[in-house]
């Protein structure tokens, strides 16, 4: 049998070594910077030393993102900007695998190793997903089953092969020596979002909120001991063509308490954290936001019958403001409320998703339908007043099945020109087609809201 230099097809992965001449990967220069962003893509910046030759030179850089976008490469060199020409990029992530090396082997010999350790030398004419098929040197052929092979081997490994996404830069050099250049790129499939735990107090008046990100690397390559910066908000983003490449995730633990520091950032919020962290391909990383912050927060009871005719949502509301424990810009995510049982075990009693709050505004979390407030509406009757005018009388009825008394916001909408006429309680007036009510309802009693709304047509 010849001696090859490559290994079976099973572990061509291995062989990025062989593939590339003098790559550059991380930590070869080594500031690595990676900036994510809510839209499903990071800035990767790194700065690396790399060796050029005078005249014309090539470069090849691994270990970049599977899902770079080469339109966005930025090449800066630290020092000698006025010595360094890059004039042309390549993007090479059409990468190695079983049916490209055997297609460049058609006529050509391989070696094919069964289970029962036969070798059998040949060249290769054809293959298929059931069989390879054989020229053998006495010019016989022989078909060996694809169920039955366990290793193929191959004199060499054909040129323009990459086991790995790779950048192939020519550099026009008036100098042979090392220099500092930072690379940057735009990467697909990574993004980040905030996930937050809100603890209700037994009261219900007052809650702990803390909060951490969780960053999916799906890109394509791993990042180590990368400086991490967040950006929370919503970027304008161009339509490019092209889709995005679906890979499987690894959730990993984790980190433990990690201060962000976070600051306005033009219109946006950035959030550094303190110290390096590895973001590995495929992964959902976790980190702290911020230490659990108590602020007060007032429990709403809402029916709104046009979203749900018998039930009222219970709506927690408080103010994102420094008075009242917090004040600090919360990204976008989902919220999960808790409470304790009298056991001390802490229950699940609701989730939403909260929007991108700046500070000092208000913030209303629904946690869920009220199971002992129970509410009817009821058109009573509708009169024509005019040709363009006609009323309506509608009762609506709160009943509170609880131990103790509550209110209940009814949210009352209304369309065209209307003018409510007479009504049972007092009612804001909250926008062109919504009115307010608040109903208090003692325990184990019922209320009911009756009034009589005017519509015009102009």
């Amino acid at each position: 049998m010849p001696k090859t230099k490559a290994v079976a097809i099973g572990f061509l992965f291995c062989l990025s070594g062989v593939l590339l001449a003098n790559p550059l990967a991380w930590g070869q220069g080594g500031e690595l910077t990676v900036t994510v962003y809510n839209d499903g893509r990071g800035l990767v910046k790194d700065v690396r030393e790399l060796s050029f030759k005078r005249g014309l030179d090539t470069i090849k850089i691994t270990d970049v993102a599977a899902s770079l976008d080469p339109t966005s490469v930025r090449f800066e060199p630290l020092t000698k900007k006025n010595d360094i020409d890059l004039l042309e990029q390549n993007f090479e992530f059409d990468l190695i695998g079983s049916d490209k090396l055997l297609n460049k082997y058609l006529d050509k010999t391989i070696d094919v190793v069964t289970k029962d350790q036969k070798v059998f030398s040949g060249k290769l004419l054809s293959y298929t997903g059931g069989s390879y098929v054989l020229e053998v040197p006495n010019g016989g052929i022989r078909m060996v089953s694809a169920g039955e092979v366990v290793n193929i081997s191959m004199p060499e490994l054909p040129a323009g092969f990459y086991t790995r996404p790779t950048l192939i830069w020519l550099f026009n050099s008036r100098f042979s020596g090392r220099e500092k250049s930072q690379i940057s790129y735009l990467t697909g499939n990574m993004g980040w979002h905030a996930e937050y735990v809100a603890l209700i107090n037994p009261t219900d008046d007052r809650l702990s909120l803390s909060a951490w990100v969780s960053i999916d690397n799906r890109s394509g390559a791993t990042y180590p001991k990368a400086k991490l910066k967040l950006v929370a908000g919503q970027l304008q983003r161009a339509r490019v063509p092209g889709g995005m490449q679906e890979l499987a995730l690894q959730k990993v633990a984790m980190d433990g308490a990690a201060p962000f520091e976070e600051k306005a950032f033009f219109e946006y919020h950035l959030y550094t954290l303190a110290f390096p962290t590895t973001l590995a391909n495929n992964q959902i990383k976790q980190v702290s936001l911020f230490d659990p912050a108590e602020t007060a927060v007032k429990k709403n009871f809402i029916y709104d019958p046009d979203r749900d005719a018998t039930k009222a949502s219970v709506v927690l509301e408080f103010k994102n403001s420094k008075e009242t424990g917090l004040g600090m810009a919360l990204p976008a995510g989902v919220v999960r409320i808790m409470k304790k049982d009298t056991d001390g075990s802490i229950e699940l009693i609701g989730e939403d998703n909260l929007e991108h709050t700046p500070k000092d505004e208000r913030v209303d979390l629904t946690v869920g339908k009220a199971f002992d407030i129970t509410c009817e509406q009821t058109q009573k009757d509708r009169r024509q007043i005019s040709d363009k005018v006609w009323e309506e009388d509608w009762e609506i009825s709160v009943r509170n099945h609880k131990t103790v008394p509550v209110t209940v916001r009814v949210v009352k909408r209304f369309w065209g020109f209307w003018e409510i006429r007479q009504s049972s309680h007092n009612y804001i007036k909250k926008d062109a087609s919504t009115a307010w009510f608040e109903i208090p309802v003692d325990k184990d009693k019922e209320s009911k809201l009756t009034l009589t709304v005017r519509y015009q047509n102009k």
